[in-house]
């Protein structure tokens, strides 16, 4: 079922995603879960998504756009005091995400492009982990 539903109207996180994501993001950021029950999986909204000492079983967060824009910085700072802002590119129906400096003083961060904007933020939340910066 999810692959109907998120391919067609992608405003959430895959369940691969959202697997990565509950290793880095604070769960209580996640608005919806993913409700597996094997041999087929569905998608269940739960708001807000609760989870004690250990994973509920067959129960997964799962972050919508809009709680994944949440996650994301407006502004980085390094340890100059040098700033980068947050820009959101739309071409043709295609996003990026990008962490830039017109100035040259802070190494850009950006994404790839993608036709879903869920995917673009997924990415970003990834790179920023990676580099220490989320």
């Amino acid at each position: 079922m999810e692959n109907n539903i998120n391919k067609r109207y992608k405003s959430f996180t895959s369940l691969e995603q959202s697997k990565k994501l509950a290793e880095i993001l604070p769960l209580e950021s996640a608005d919806m879960n993913w409700h597996e029950m094997p041999p087929i999986r569905c998608f269940v909204r739960a708001f807000p998504y609760k989870k004690d000492n250990g994973a509920t079983e067959g129960i997964l967060p799962c972050w919508s756009l809009a709680s994944l824009l949440e996650q994301l910085p407006y502004e980085l700072c390094d340890d100059d005091g040098n700033s980068v802002y947050l820009q959101i590119d739309k071409e043709n129906d295609v996003y990026q995400l990008v962490y830039t400096d017109h100035y040259g003083d802070f190494e850009s961060i950006e994404t790839g492009r993608y036709d879903d904007f869920v995917d673009a933020c997924y990415e970003m939340i990834i790179k920023l982990k990676e580099n220490n910066l989320l």
